[in-house]
């Protein structure tokens, strides 16, 4: 009976080789599944920054390359009122009128030297009348509320026509809101899309005046009371105000009256103002019988100048006398 005595130390020393290159094997492939991770996070990374880069420099291009838009149908960047229409109109009848349009109509027709000589100069036929508005003022609000009856009644008489300059000058003070520049912003939208509603809005915004230092209405809140106000358009007036469409306008409008000089006297704006005929009102913007008696006084001196004699018909002029 035989044995098999040949040694085992080689089967051994050949299973763990293999056992070792296996390992080696399994961590091989572990690191490089480290490595493809590592290069897998790392680009996805670098991938988010560029996205993000680009997004960043596309919104700035896109801020960039917005339009710089103006309101339609301005005039030195004011809003001309020349007719009222009648449901506007209609709105303000009934109360007690400080003066009546006939009375300007008198005054422009009285001839202030009634002899045969006299005769009056001729002059535009309307007043002009400029009114610079702030619509977070407290005395834009109480010029308007103070002589928006008048005013239609003159407008629709002919004897005045208005413009509204809405300026910014209290941006400032409507905890960081900038309600001054958005409501500005937001007449000029009416005015291009509904510009025979403008008066009734410009009206309405300062009824609605919010409080000096508080937010003020919101875009949509602007937006729907130009709704309100009866305007033409509305999905487009509320896209204009909601998007802000000419709060860059009303910035450069602003700092145009703040830097050029107003009318014939020479100063620039420093707060809401009106002026008649080119002249500044210096008196109470809240009183409309002042403020009435100002326009009457320039009416007439507007419509007559002083009148130049006229020689009197028939009357000879003595010629030399003839030497005997």
């Amino acid at each position: 009976m035989s044995t098999d005595d040949s040694p085992r130390t080689p089967a051994r020393r050949d299973r763990r080789e293999a056992v070792r290159e296996k390992a080696a094997a399994v961590r091989a492939q572990q690191r490089r599944r480290r490595v493809i991770s590592t290069a897998v996070v790392a680009g996805v990374a670098g991938a988010l920054v560029v996205g993000g880069g680009f997004a960043v420099a596309w919104t700035l291009s896109s801020d960039r390359s917005q339009p710089d838009l103006t309101p339609s149908g301005m005039a030195d960047d004011g809003i001309m009122v020349e007719t009222i229409p009648a449901s506007v109109l209609s709105s303000f009848s009934g109360g007690t009128v400080a003066a009546d349009p006939e009375e300007i109509e008198e005054e422009l027709e009285e001839t202030p030297d009634t002899s045969p000589s006299a005769e009056p100069t001729p002059v535009p036929d309307r007043l002009d009348i400029e009114v610079y508005v702030d619509y977070l003022s407290q005395s834009s609000a109480d010029f308007q509320l103070a002589n928006a009856q008048q005013l239609t009644e003159w407008v629709s008489e002919g004897a005045a026509r208005i413009s509204y300059h809405p300026v910014a000058l209290l941006t400032s003070k409507s905890n960081g809101t900038e309600y001054s520049e958005r409501a500005a912003a937001a007449a000029a939208c009416v005015a291009t899309y509904s510009p025979e509603a403008f008066f009734g809005f410009n009206h309405e915004l300062l009824v609605a005046q919010p409080e000096i230092d508080t937010d003020g209405h919101s875009d949509s809140e602007l937006a729907a009371l130009a709704i309100a106000s009866g305007v033409e358009n509305g999905k487009i007036v509320r896209n204009c105000i909601e998007n802000g469409d000419f709060v860059s306008w009303a910035q450069k409008a602003t700092a145009r009256a703040l830097g050029e000089p107003l009318g014939d006297s020479g100063e620039t704006l420093s707060g809401p103002t009106v002026l008649v005929n080119g002249s500044p009102y210096v008196g109470d913007l809240g009183d409309q019988k002042e403020f009435a008696q100002f326009v009457l006084t320039l009416a007439s001196d507007a419509y007559y100048s002083t009148p130049t004699p006229t020689p009197t018909p028939g009357a000879t002029t003595p010629g030399p006398t003839p030497s005997s």
